[in-house]
């Protein structure tokens, strides 16, 4: 076993020589205000990520088509209280036509289409 000398574990940290890169550098212009950004990037004001616009999903069409040898499955829930489940190809295909009709009759939908306009 052979002993190497380990480096202090403590002790004064040496400061980089020249600027930082996490400090802004003074503007080029000469009236020392300080520069937030580089320059030809442009600035923008993300939209508030609390925004809530009032919309809610409604109708929801869940299909599952794994591939070869497994059945597909279909799942079309609504808020009026449709649930409904099919599997295998044709059911699955037949739900899905239902859910598409269901769209166009069901009063909750119905009533909320004028509402976004």
């Amino acid at each position: 076993m052979s002993t190497r000398p380990h480096p202090p574990l403590e002790g004064p940290t040496l400061a980089p020589a020249g600027p930082s890169s996490a400090e802004p550098a003074p503007a080029t212009d000469g009236n020392g205000a300080l520069k937030v950004a580089a320059e030809g990037v442009p600035s923008s004001v993300r939209p508030n990520p609390s925004f809530d616009d009032g919309r809610r999903p409604v109708a929801w069409l869940h299909i599952n088509a794994p591939g070869r040898g497994v059945a597909p499955s279909a799942r079309s829930w609504c808020s009026c209280g449709r649930d409904l489940f099919a599997a295998g190809q044709s059911r699955a295909l037949a739900l899905i036509d239902d859910h598409v009709r269901h769209r166009t009759l069901c009063p909750q939908l119905v009533s909320q289409e004028g509402k976004a306009a």
